[in-house]
């Protein structure tokens, strides 16, 4: 090689070490929710075998992959049962059929979904629904023995169409941060996950929670109903809070609550009042800063009178986030297929998201990953096109802790194949890897920590970082060149 090219290649370095030390990639989660209730996402019905369940969810994270998500959020309690081996609740009816009874051969879908999402670089959070007991039927039939609504029968409801567990019991409460807690000592998950489901949707009738709001005035409480109901859900979510963060600092806990918090909030916006209707506050908790992200459900247009953008700047606004503690929009794919949305406006709305990274809104979640799977009308195609060209890691945890930083991979070059076999794997997530061109610095892989090299598909300036579980990367100091001249 000549001193020329040589100089020239050291130059290159140099341009590269800039470009790409100055915000190497767009941070963005690209979520998907798994919904198991009713086998709206998986499993396919409670009567697939353990091989094909696990098939099914090889497939489906192999697609979410190809559709760039980079996050899961998968309901592992959707109505006080388990999609995972607890010595607390009971195996899924929606799993196996009957609740109660264990998968046969045994197997623990939370565990298998760990496993291979990681291998794909894809985070999971456990999604769990507080206080419902059983979805779509108001008896305790066909509940398995040790199922809470058996356990504290005075505390379980009849409201609307489904079974409740009063928000305001100790024992609920306590059942809850159990179950939470179980899991997080239990499995390396990414986060902890609650979606609007507080006290539930109103009917006509009000929620019969007469004996315990009693109980609390008899023993010297002096809330208004409203207020004591709010109180409840929200002594929950710092319990929580405080619980996962002092178990393992790193893991995320978050909620996806209704988009509207409050009628008239912001301006001209009307609708359910999640605050005053499910006695959720999670402006307040976003204030407290007892949640690491929040994403609200903005099933709505950008042009409607529920105003999508609008919605999401009000939640993004320092008023509800001084904390500054990110902020995913809650995506309604299934409405391209119901409601016969154009895939253009969940492409605008993510552009919209895109362009409010100052604001701290830092991607979106998908309902739901059946509608991921199948890319519904092209929706994906048409997203895989544009705002989801380059492949993407979930956001910066600036405000977490307990995970070291991965130190820098030792990177060489062979032909067109990047090599860091020689390099430590301790904290490291994820492998990074950039493209440089005219200035910009492209994410084009992101790798398991398993993986030491990687093949390059064109000629130029690369560069390798280590990424933890919070999303701190290293430097791109160690640069390999792979070029044509000889």
């Amino acid at each position: 090689m000549s001193v020329t090219v040589l100089l020239l290649l050291l130059g290159l370095i140099g341009t590269v070490y800039s470009a790409c030390s100055q915000g190497r990639t767009k941070h963005e989660l690209r979520g998907a929710w798994i919904a198991t209730v009713s086998n709206i996402d998986w499993p396919k019905s409670s009567s697939r075998t353990t091989s094909q369940n696990q098939a099914d969810l090889k497939t489906a994270l192999n697609l979410l992959e190809a559709q760039s998500i980079n996050a899961v959020f998968f309901q592992v309690r959707p109505a006080g049962d388990a999609f995972y081996n607890s010595s607390i609740e009971p195996w899924s009816q929606w799993l196996t059929g009957t609740q109660g009874h264990a998968p046969s051969p045994a197997w623990d879908p939370l565990q298998y979904l760990i496993t291979e999402a990681h291998k794909r670089n894809i985070e999971v959070h456990a999604w769990l629904n507080p206080y419902r007991a059983k979805s779509g039927s108001t008896t305790t039939t066909g509940l398995a023995a040790h199922h809470m609504a058996k356990e504290f029968p005075a505390h379980a409801h009849a409201y609307g169409n489904n079974l409740w567990m009063d928000p305001g019991s100790t024992q609920v409460q306590n059942r809850v941060n159990a179950v939470v807690m179980d899991i997080v000592h239990r499995y390396d998950v990414d986060g902890i996950h609650m979606d609007d489901y507080f006290y539930p949707y109103p009917t006509s009738a009000s929620f019969p929670d007469t004996s315990t709001y009693n109980a609390y005035k008899t023993g010297g409480g002096h809330l208004a109903l409203a207020d004591w109901r709010r109180d409840n859900v929200n002594k929950l979510i710092e319990r929580l809070s405080t619980n996962i963060h002092h178990a393992k600092p790193w893991v995320k806990f978050g909620v996806s609550p209704f988009g509207i918090w409050r009628s008239g909030h912001p301006a001209g916006v009307t609708g359910t009042s999640s605050v005053d209707a499910l006695y959720a506050d999670s402006r307040l908790w976003l204030q407290k800063g007892w949640l690491d992200y929040i994403a609200p459900q903005l099933y709505w247009v950008i042009d409607g009178p529920q105003s999508f953008t609008k919605l999401l700047d009000w939640w993004s606004d320092p008023a509800q986030n001084p904390l500054h503690k990110h902020v995913y929009a809650g995506l309604a794919d299934y409405r391209v297929l119901e409601n016969n949305w154009s895939v253009n406006e969940i492409l605008h709305q993510i552009q919209a998201t895109q362009a409010r990274t100052a604001h701290h809104v830092w991607g979106a979640i998908h309902y739901s990953a059946k509608h991921v799977e199948t890319n519904v009308h092209g929706l994906f195609t048409t997203l895989k096109g544009s705002v989801y060209k380059h492949p993407a890691l979930p956001g910066v945890y600036g405000y977490l802790s307990g995970v070291d930083a991965p130190a820098a991979p030792k990177v060489t070059a062979s032909g067109s194949t990047l090599d860091w076999s020689e390099s430590s794997h301790t904290n490291v997530r994820s492998w990074a890897v950039y493209h440089s061109s005219a200035n910009t610095c492209t994410l084009v892989k992101v790798l398991s920590p398993s993986h030491t090299s990687y093949a390059v598909t064109g000629t130029g300036v690369y560069v390798v970082t280590a990424v933890n579980r919070l999303g701190h990367e290293t430097d791109g100091n160690q640069v390999t060149i792979t070029t044509a001249v000889g």
